[in-house]
């Protein structure tokens, strides 16, 4: 499987954590173990993924594009649409606060993993979590500097 394949893959179950797994079944319609597969690494799963009626309904409800985002990244394309309606917070200022919040949360994690020489698979997810949570806040930052720079 290709490292963007496994990024795909990453992303689709971000997105079905950040809805939460019992709504993301309600608003696509499967099952728990068909979105499962959607991102398993399991080789026999390797074929399959998300339907574009699924990531629709589910960043309909999702905090961030978390699919779209990942295949722009993956075409060497960016987001970059100023109305998007996830966005939470209301200023660059409160976008900065955040930004330091986030940072400190990801050093911490990154703290705690290299303790002991060792980055554990475990480990590695929190960090890759708190790097999501980043990547949030500075695409929701970045949308507020071209508001401010058009505005």
């Amino acid at each position: 499987m290709s490292e963007n394949y496994r990024y795909l893959r990453k992303h689709s179950e971000a997105l079905v954590k950040d809805v939460g797994l019992q709504k993301a079944c309600e608003l696509t319609g499967r099952s728990k173990a068909t979105l499962g597969r959607y991102y398993s690494d399991a080789e026999e799963h390797a074929d399959r993924f998300m339907p574009i009626d699924a990531v629709a309904a589910l960043e309909s409800e999702a905090s961030y594009p978390h699919v779209t985002s990942a295949l722009a990244e993956v075409n060497g394309n960016h987001l970059s649409k100023s109305d998007y309606a996830g966005r939470n917070s209301e200023s660059v200022n409160s976008d900065v606060v955040a930004l330091a919040q986030r940072f400190a949360q990801l050093m911490s994690e990154y703290n705690i993993s290299i303790e002991d020489g060792v980055i554990t698979a475990n480990e590695a997810k929190r960090m890759l979590t708190e790097t999501l949570a980043l990547q949030k806040v500075l695409v929701e930052m970045k949308l507020h500097l071209e508001e401010e720079s058009t505005g």
